[in-house]
């Protein structure tokens, strides 16, 4: 049940869904207001945003230490 809420609460796994979502809706109904460029921008904002989110995680995770001489 601990993975199933850590999956819940993941700002990654909700990101990559709406992407599936937009993706999914727009294969499906062409017509959709949403241009292909847009779309693909769009995605593009997501793994961005997908990838950040990870890293900021990772570092998080690690204890990172910098001496400032």
């Amino acid at each position: 049940m601990s993975k199933l809420k850590q999956l819940l609460t993941s700002r990654k796994f909700w990101a990559a869904l709406v992407g599936l979502i937009l993706v999914i809706v727009k294969a499906w109904q062409p017509d959709f207001p949403l241009s292909e460029e847009d779309l693909t921008t769009l995605i593009y904002v997501l793994v961005a945003y997908i990838l950040g989110t990870g890293i900021e995680d990772g570092l998080s995770r690690t204890q990172v230490i910098k001496k400032i001489n």
